[in-house]
């Protein structure tokens, strides 16, 4: 009889690389989570500001993301590079390509509060009023 153990790999030992590691705000009872991928092509500006019911995690596959949150500076995420949002009230004001000459591609898993849609767009009287809470930009 021969031990199975000695035939397995052991490279699962190292295969974990951490990209990040945050604690999210408080998660209610009954919420879900999804994943998703979104691409958009070169020079796309992505999605009008919005904001998530719950906190996001993402990884940038391929490309650059421009991403922009509420209260922060606009800021670069390469592919390789991860990023979250605290979701709620926070506004999502920037997700776009930051690259015109290749696409981007990024997964993002949401965690989505009970009975709320997992994305709700930003009115522009809204984005007018809390204008000041708009991190400077260049």
């Amino acid at each position: 009889m021969t031990d199975t153990t000695e035939h397995r790999s052991t490279a699962w030992q190292t295969a974990l690389t951490m990209l990040q590691e945050v604690e999210p705000p408080y998660v209610p009872e009954g919420f879900h989570v999804m994943t998703v991928d979104i691409e958009y092509p070169p020079g796309d500006p992505g999605a009008p500001p919005h904001r998530h019911s719950g906190p996001a995690f993402g990884y940038v596959v391929s490309g650059e993301m421009l991403f922009e949150l509420e209260g922060e500076p606009p800021r670069v995420i390469k592919t390789g590079e991860a990023f979250w949002e605290p979701g709620g009230d926070i506004i999502h004001y920037q997700d776009g390509n930051n690259r015109s000459d290749i696409p981007l591609k990024f997964t993002v898993t949401m965690l989505c509060a009970p009975h709320q849609e997992m994305f709700t767009l930003v009115p522009e009287a809204e984005l007018t009023q809390r204008a000041n809470r708009r991190a400077q930009r260049a």
